[in-house]
Order: C-alpha cells, then sequence, then structure tokens
C-alpha cells in the first residue's frame, strides 16, 4: 500500500493519502481546501487515481476540499450518514471501502460531533478529532457529547489491538502517530479515567472556539463548494 501522512500548519490538520500499488488507485482523508493544488499535483506525481474523497466528520476549524476534489477528478465522497448531505456514499458502522487489496473498515465514533467516525486500514487506525495523540476532541459544539465520546474511545478504539498505529486528524505538539497501547496507558485526557471523571474534564476545557467555525461548518456541510443538490447512495 502507497502510504504518505499530509500537514496543513494553519490548521495543524494531517491528510492522509492511502492507495492500492496494483490498482493505483487512491482515496485521500481530511483534505484541506487550501491544500488541494498540493494533493493534486502528488496523485498525478505518482500515477494515481483518485476514487474516493473520506471525511471523519464535518470539520469545524478548516474547509473540506472534498466537492473541489470530486469536481476535478470525478471521486465519490464518503462520510457518515448522519453528517452533510452533499456526500455521494452515507456510511455506517461495520461498512467497508475497497481498492484492490486496501480495505477500508468503517468505525462509527459519535462524541466530537455526533458524525463522527474513523477508518481502520489493515495495521492502522485514521481517527480524526476523536482521538488525538495524547489527548481527545473536545465536545462542546456540532451535538458533541463527552459521554458518547468516552464510549467511542474505550469501546471501539481501546477495544483494537494494542499495536494498531493511530493517526490522528490533528497534531499540535509534534506527534505524528501513536498506538492503541500508547494511547491506553499516556493518553492524558481518557487513559485510567472513569466515565464521570472524562465527562468532568470534558465539560470544563473552557476552550475558545474554533477561529473557522462559523466560515467551515457551513462550507463543509456543502462539501466545501457550492453544488448542485445531490442525493447521497446508502452503503450496501
Amino acid at each position: 500500500m502507497i502510504f504518505r501522512q499530509l500537514f496543513d500548519s494553519e490548521s495543524s490538520t494531517y491528510t492522509y493519502l492511502l492507495a492500492d500499488e496494483q490498482t493505483r488507485e487512491a482515496l485521500l482523508i481530511d483534505p484541506v481546501l487550501e491544500q488541494v493544488e498540493r494533493d493534486v499535483k502528488l496523485l498525478a506525481e505518482l500515477g494515481l487515481t483518485l476514487r474516493y474523497v473520506l471525511e471523519t466528520h464535518v470539520h469545524a476549524d478548516h474547509v473540506t476540499a472534498a466537492g473541489l476534489l470530486r469536481q476535478r477528478t470525478g471521486a465519490r465522497v464518503a462520510a457518515s450518514r448522519l453528517g452533510a448531505p452533499c456526500v455521494d456514499l452515507r456510511l455506517s458502522h461495520g461498512d467497508t471501502l475497497e481498492m484492490g487489496e486496501v480495505r477500508v473498515e468503517v468505525l462509527e465514533t459519535p462524541g466530537h460531533t455526533d458524525d463522527s467516525l474513523c477508518f481502520r486500514v489493515g495495521d492502522s487506525v485514521f481517527t480524526g478529532d476523536t482521538l488525538l495523540v495524547r489527548s481527545a476532541g473536545r465536545t462542546d459544539f456540532q451535538n458533541g457529547s463527552a459521554s458518547a465520546l468516552y464510549d467511542s474511545i474505550t469501546r471501539v478504539l481501546f477495544s483494537l489491538p494494542g499495536g494498531i498505529r493511530v493517526y490522528a486528524g490533528h497534531d499540535y505538539k509534534g506527534h505524528g502517530v501513536s498506538t492503541i497501547d500508547e494511547e491506553k496507558r499516556h493518553n492524558a485526557r481518557a487513559a485510567g479515567r472513569s466515565r464521570e471523571d472524562f465527562v468532568h474534564l470534558m465539560n470544563n476545557l473552557n476552550l475558545p472556539p474554533p477561529k473557522k467555525l462559523a466560515q467551515a461548518v457551513p462550507a463543509n456541510l456543502a462539501c466545501g463548494v457550492a453544488e448542485p443538490a445531490r442525493a447521497p447512495a446508502a452503503m450496501a
């Protein structure tokens, strides 16, 4: 499998490129609008065809490049059945997407937002804002729920094999990758905490709102671009 971890410094967002070496089909997870030229250039340099754009949730801190990439490449946009109405594929827990030998398993992980998803691919899991390296996504907007996030982390993600590599949606402290075992032992927000302790912590973070909240959420509900409405298809 071809794999690249890409970074947007303004929003501290990671975008992930995964591709099958034989079919040369690729997917991007959480692309950022300002980085679309970088991503399209990389696809061309590697001789890849973009088949899917996967969104972990409706983002509040950056505008997605999903819709623009769909226009330019013909890729299908896939995200939660509970999220943006502009997507082509509405995903639910247990759904799978395949490109040659690359198999993506969908995990529903609400909490940061009600539409949050994680994607497991082999021995890696792409956790969006649900589980960050040594941290966890905030729960104070977009139908967030600290209690739901606790369940998503402890019952869904922490039940994965300990050696699974964790690739988060953001990094603010210089971490590129972790593992499930590491986060079970060292995650400052989740490791060893009871539900009550976790909920109290998350409900009292008192963080300022994301700088692009008012702009990003409406834009991302339209996949980042003004397009004609379309009826998304549920996964079979």
